[in-house]
């Protein structure tokens, strides 16, 4: 497996939201900060947690996503692997087809080769912050 067959895999799996085999990309210590909910996740049954809830919420409203990278950067050396890109989210109404929504974040993923097979160590998803009001800006892509 290579990276870009993980980011294939994560596009994938959001789309089927199949929660097993979106965390099978992720390595059990795995530490992330998301934009969403908690300050930090650490060890993959926190982030199960997030992943569950976020996956059973689209299949509740009927929705379904598809996941673009764009501006992909990656480096790797035999055992470490670095990306970082932007991601678009956008959703649509799984019954029609409709586009109802999207949004774009800017991620970075660390990896680790373990047994021939790259896991996500570790996660960052940010989205620029408006100095005038604190939130987040989400349309500038």
């Amino acid at each position: 497996m290579t990276v870009q067959d993980v980011l294939e895999q994560y596009k994938d799996a959001i789309h089927e939201r199949d929660i097993e085999s979106f965390l099978s990309i992720y390595d059990p210590a795995v530490h992330i900060y998301d934009c969403w909910g908690k300050w930090e996740c650490i060890g993959l049954a926190s982030w199960q947690e997030n992943v569950t809830e976020w996956f059973i919420g689209l299949k509740a409203d009927g929705e379904i996503l598809k996941v673009d990278f764009q501006d992909v950067v990656m480096e790797e050396n035999a055992h470490l692997a670095f990306a970082h890109f932007a991601v678009t989210f956008a959703a649509h109404k799984e019954a029609s087809g409709e586009k109802l929504r999207q949004m774009t974040n800017r991620f970075t993923f660390c990896l680790e080769k373990v047994k021939d097979t790259w896991l996500i160590t570790h996660e960052h998803s940010s989205l620029p912050i408006s100095t005038e009001d604190g939130k987040g800006m989400f349309g500038l892509r």
